[in-house]
């Protein structure tokens, strides 16, 4: 069965071009081409391809050119992006300059000579980083609460809400079900606590990390909070702000803000 996943090779050596083309087809993957940098723009914008294989072409610059007008692209700025150098015999005429190479922000880089069957784990990593998103569970019980949590989320390329609960014991069946990477948990709510509730969904579902989104935001409910099991804490007064990097960085693991980590355990 076909992949949805397109991938553009920008490369002017025809003979690498082909065999890398062979090798990504072989695995199922959709497979454009381009060899000059005016070629690559305009199927930048007709094909809108889910990574970038930026190769070597000449003259020295245009690959560098071509780099700059996408990473500042508004629409095309967030395609992941595999460098591939040229030989070092080469560089001089058409592979990246020194002063290129220290701007450089790609995601992945390697340079010729390589095969294109190892070039292949490096694409299948950058596609899963792409399409890779935090799954977030909305737990309060205002609506009006968990739909402007909703839409802000929803600008987010990287993070999808997966569900919605209107209390603590709500949030524990769902997080159970769902399996959510973050769960965003309001404090007072009907039922059972958002902090009961942490102390179940950390102990039960430990791969679900709890981020506190509370209008109580006192230190004492800071410490209440980490000692129930969550990873963060975010007063809702600075959620517009605080929110998406939050979720960010508990997903991972880390907890926020980063003093949130040295709030006293009982």
């Amino acid at each position: 069965m076909a992949n949805n996943e397109k991938i553009l090779i920008i490369d002017d050596e025809s003979d690498f071009v082909e065999a890398f083309r062979r090798t990504l087809q072989a695995k199922s993957y959709q497979v454009v081409t381009a060899s000059s940098k005016a070629e690559a723009e305009k199927m930048i914008r007709a094909e809108e391809p889910h990574v970038v294989v930026l190769g070597t072409i000449a003259p020295a610059g245009q690959a560098f050119s071509l780099y700059q007008w996408l990473k500042q692209h508004s629409r095309y700025g967030d395609i992941p992006l595999l460098v591939i150098d040229a030989r070092p015999e080469e560089r001089p005429f058409k592979g990246w300059r020194r002063f290129e190479g220290m701007q450089l922000l790609s995601e992945d880089y390697v340079s010729k000579p390589i095969e294109p069957a190892a070039l292949v784990p490096r694409i299948q990593s950058l596609l899963e980083e792409v399409t890779r998103k935090i799954k977030v569970l909305v737990v309060d019980d205002h609506t009006m609460v968990r739909d402007g949590i909703r839409a802000v989320l929803a600008l987010q390329k990287d993070i999808e809400v997966v569900g919605e609960a209107v209390n603590g014991q709500d949030a524990i069946e769902k997080a159970l079900l769902l399996l959510p990477n973050v769960t965003l948990m309001d404090i007072v709510m009907p039922v059972m606590s958002g902090l009961e509730a942490t102390k179940r969904i950390s102990k039960e579902c430990p791969q679900t990390k709890v981020l506190i989104l509370t209008q109580y935001d006192e230190e004492e409910n800071m410490v209440v909070a980490k000692n129930a099991g969550a990873y963060g804490f975010i007063p809702k007064r600075a959620a517009s702000s605080e929110l998406v990097a939050g979720i960010r960085s508990v997903s991972g693991g880390r907890y926020f803000p980063a003093y949130f980590a040295e709030m006293a355990v009982s």
